[in-house]
């Protein structure tokens, strides 16, 4: 259930609340965009019950857009321990932040009924079979993914190894377990956790 901001003292005291998560969603009623990704969020927020979702209607709450260098309605904002961790423009689906929004979860989230939402990263690399093989896998399993490609981003790169001891590629991150290698025994292990 998305809940809406009241004003400034009331963000501080969701933001103390949900310190772990939060998901703030920025809108404007004149704006048919806007109305779509709330109708497209409170279906996310129907199944992903526990995941904490405010609105923030910026012609009524005003000013706390430019905290947050929010420039246009709607945007979505994923703060992880105070942090923004994820920021998304437009309008998107109910499903679609599901599964981005579940990869930037600190430990999944729970759906309607209980059922965990794996988090899953996989780091890949440019021409590298087995990564194919294991992102097939998991989409034929019906598991939703984020995918960093190594050789574009230096930082998760250097993550990764400092993690793992090895630069190899596929790693698969399952809700914090390191899977390096397609290891499809693994895998299936750490989903099922």
């Amino acid at each position: 259930m998305i809940e809406w901001i009241k004003g400034l003292a009331h963000l501080k005291e969701v933001e103390e609340k949900n310190n772990n998560f939060l998901i703030l969603f920025f809108y404007a009623s004149f704006s048919s965009p806007a109305g779509r990704a709330l109708k497209e969020l409170e279906d996310f927020s129907k199944e992903y019950k526990e995941t904490p979702v405010y609105a923030i209607d910026v012609e009524k709450v005003k000013g706390i857009h430019k905290q947050f260098g929010v420039e246009s309605v709607p945007t979505v904002l994923t703060f992880q321990k105070g942090e923004v961790t994820r920021k998304i423009l437009g309008v998107e689906s109910a499903r679609f932040y599901g599964r981005i929004i579940s990869g930037a979860a600190p430990s999944g989230l729970k759906k309607k009924g209980g059922k965990v939402s794996n988090r899953v990263v996989v780091y890949s690399g440019p021409g590298c079979p087995a990564c194919g093989s294991a992102k097939a896998y998991l989409r034929q399993r019906g598991i939703i993914f984020r995918e960093v490609d190594i050789s574009r981003d230096e930082q998760a790169a250097e993550r990764l190894v400092r993690r793992s001891g090895q630069r190899a590629v596929p790693q698969i991150d399952i809700n914090g377990h390191l899977v390096v290698g397609f290891d499809q025994a693994k895998i299936d292990r750490f989903l099922s956790i």
